[in-house]
């Protein structure tokens, strides 16, 4: 689909170390002028790593925005330029310590897209080999769970794990892995 949308004036707002804020004053093919504040995010990746026996791999940590601990899949930033696998390989090992043999892309999902560009590249990772953790300045509060993947699906299903990345990284390995999956 043709952008509908022409860019008449685009101010950066905020620039900072995670994400970028632009405010653009838009003119639609129609005539319509509008304002469209955009939160700029270079992305992250997200590992669903599944053990033979379907155990996954969570972590729990403190989320500052939410002021509280979540169960969440291990993920991170991407690096300007960064290859998402690579990405993904760097924060299983320094998130959980382990390496993975096998990798498989599940998918690359907006986040919110009414007003973020983030793209979360979802990667399953198997065949596993345990390791030391190696935690980044600020992780320390980083616990990592073994759960058993029917487990990790009834804490999306009742409430314990909220965060939408982990819920769609979950619900797409256990298609893959699971008794029911599909090719």
């Amino acid at each position: 689909m043709k952008n509908p949308y022409e860019i008449t004036r685009h101010e950066i707002i905020y620039e900072g170390r995670v994400f970028t804020i632009v405010r653009d004053e838009v003119r639609h093919e129609s005539g319509y002028a509008s304002v469209r504040e955009v939160v700029e995010h270079l992305g992250g990746a997200v590992i669903a790593a599944v053990h033979e026996n379907g155990d996954v791999l969570l972590i729990r940590q403190f989320r500052y925005p939410v002021a509280g601990e979540i169960l969440e899949l291990p993920a991170g930033k991407l690096g300007e330029g960064e290859d998402p696998l690579e990405c993904a390989k760097r924060e299983l090992r320094e998130e959980t310590g382990c390496r993975a043999d096998r990798w498989e892309k599940l998918t690359a999902m907006l986040t919110t897209p009414g007003f973020c560009s983030e793209v979360l590249h979802i990667f399953l990772a198997r065949e596993l080999h345990d390791g030391e953790q190696a935690l980044e300045e600020g992780e320390e509060s980083i616990a990592v769970l073994r759960v058993p993947m029917h487990e990790a699906l009834a804490m999306c299903a009742d409430g314990r794990i909220r965060d939408g990345k982990t819920i769609t990284g979950l619900a797409l390995a256990a298609m893959r892995v699971g008794p029911f999956s599909i090719p």
